[in-house]
């Protein structure tokens, strides 16, 4: 092993220095109140597992026109940022620290969160699946193809979710471009088929996002922003000729800000089974200069492993912490792991969400 960290050592993640590298991923858990705002309940939740070095919450909508699931949270009007929050305060107390991931998603969504409204999209295909909506599974429709002269607004809604973000009191913000989402639609060559200045190469491919990261440093210091990419990722019938060559790229750009980190998904085991053109994170690792946190079905083992070996700075579990509110603690005392139960991950009330118990408890 090169060195002595863990993920037990610190690490200082833009302004920050956190103590720990075990991050809390986000994660849809469809718990938002009416109008998508945060609840008292949510709070309880993510302050219970403060001692996460990060916590990055779910996707927030950066717009109406950003929804695609039942009960998922806002970050665009005044109702949202007053329900967020009482989680940042929450959190802060308990001296953790929480940045908002900022959402959009694109085709990934359906009419009936539109008003009869088409969800907007680079190009006009429609994805394989269903969705699930108020009413139950539908199958997805055929989005609308954005205009190039509406491109500017989605510009406008990303850096509006973070300056709304900083004024809930969020300690950075996350930029959703990853998991077949809008950002990552317009990254890839299967979904983006544009012929503007935002389509066909892969430096016109890139250019909303860019654009974004370039308009949220008007309202939040860059080392406050995180990037979040799924180079190998199938999720939502997502895909790419060369990836490798396409995130390489991205990675590369990723280079010009200081940022407060790149997290990148892991390969998971269904992207492999779907098919996926794998790209290596020590392929990224490579190019990318700044802070990493990986993510993917990591343990204690594999995320020890991967900060030893320099390709990561810190690791955000996902479905460990949702059965752990004291995952920390745990991973460092050796003590047994709750299982999280997935019948309860999308919606519900505090069974399986706030009711998990701490290894004292």
């Amino acid at each position: 092993m090169k060195n002595r960290k863990n993920i037990f050592t610190g690490v200082n993640i833009g302004p920050f220095n956190l103590p720990n590298r075990i991050f809390m991923a986000p994660m849809t858990r469809c718990r938002a109140g009416e109008g998508n705002v945060p609840t008292p309940l949510m709070a309880k939740y993510y302050s219970q597992r403060a001692s996460a070095g990060l916590i990055i919450t779910e996707g927030s909508q950066v717009s109406e026109q950003a929804v695609g699931y039942p009960s998922t949270p806002g970050i665009h009007n005044a109702e949202q940022v007053g329900g967020w929050k009482t989680i940042t305060d929450a959190i802060h107390k308990k001296n953790g620290h929480i940045f908002l991931q900022l959402w959009h998603v694109g085709r990934i969504s359906h009419p009936d969160f539109h008003g009869g409204e088409l969800p907007v999209a680079p190009s006009a295909i429609v994805p394989n699946g269903n969705i699930a909506t108020y009413e139950g599974m539908k199958s997805f429709v055929t989005p609308r193809a954005l205009e190039t002269d509406e491109i500017s607004q989605i510009v406008d809604q990303f850096k509006n979710g973070a300056k709304n973000a900083m004024d809930a009191g969020f300690d950075g913000v996350e930029i959703h471009s990853a998991n077949g989402y809008l950002l990552d639609q317009f990254l890839r060559d299967r979904t983006n088929r544009r012929n503007d200045m935002y389509g066909g190469s892969i430096e016109n491919r890139t250019r909303l996002l860019l654009e974004i990261i370039e308009a949220i440093t008007t309202v939040c210091e860059i080392d406050r922003v995180g990037v979040r990419l799924a180079p190998s990722g199938t999720f939502n019938d997502i895909s790419d000729s060369d990836p490798k060559k396409l995130f390489g790229y991205v990675a590369d750009q990723m280079n010009r800000f200081n940022l407060a980190y790149l997290h990148i998904i892991d390969a998971l085991e269904s992207d492999i089974r779907h098919g996926a053109k794998v790209v290596s994170l020590h392929y990224l690792r490579n190019i990318y200069k700044g802070k990493i946190i990986i993510s993917g079905g990591y343990d204690k083992e594999k995320g020890n492993s991967v900060i030893a070996e320099e390709d990561a700075d810190a690791v955000a579990f996902g479905k460990m912490f949702i059965a752990n509110p004291d995952l920390p603690e745990r991973l460092k005392s050796g003590a047994p792991l709750n299982e999280a139960d997935p019948s309860t991950f999308y919606g519900g009330s505090e069974k399986g969400y706030t009711d998990y118990p701490t290894s004292e408890e």
